[in-house]
């Protein structure tokens, strides 16, 4: 189905591909639970970093995403203090539904995984510069 505006086609095309990866590493998640993961995942990883980092990081999402990244952001609040991964991922579990199929870490690491690998790797070289170096393991090593 098209909308007749090449831009949101194209928007739409690109998140459902970063939804199939979700949805590919998250067995037995369907595609609303993908959804889900990945806004679960993008918000408090939003919520994490400084003012500077996430725009920068939204300027990398397709641009759907990059709404649903933003949505109900309160950029005063300032990041969060969270500096263990199991925090961050009690967290995610706070943001999906009680029903969600999937362990915690393996849903932010299903999320970090695509993230690393839609992105540019010079923008997850910067994000982890903004993280704790615990959070900044949640990514998965680059190859040199």
């Amino acid at each position: 189905m098209s909308t007749g505006l090449p831009v949101f086609d194209t928007t739409v095309q690109e998140t459902n591909l970063w939804l199939k990866d979700v949805e590919g590493l998250l067995p037995p998640c369907n595609r609303q639970e993908a959804y889900g993961a990945l806004r679960a995942v993008l918000h408090v990883l939003r919520d994490r970093l400084p003012t500077e980092a996430v725009l920068g990081l939204s300027a990398q999402l397709p641009m759907l995403l990059r709404g649903v990244f933003l949505e109900g952001w309160r950029p005063a609040d300032g990041p969060t203090a969270i500096r263990d991964p199991k925090v961050f991922a009690g967290e995610v579990v706070e943001h999906l539904a009680p029903t969600f199929p999937c362990l915690p870490k393996d849903t932010v690491a299903a999320v970090f995984a695509v993230l690393a690998q839609q992105l540019d790797p010079g923008e997850v070289a910067k994000l982890g510069q903004y993280l704790p170096p615990r959070l900044r393991g949640l990514f998965p090593r680059q190859p040199a």
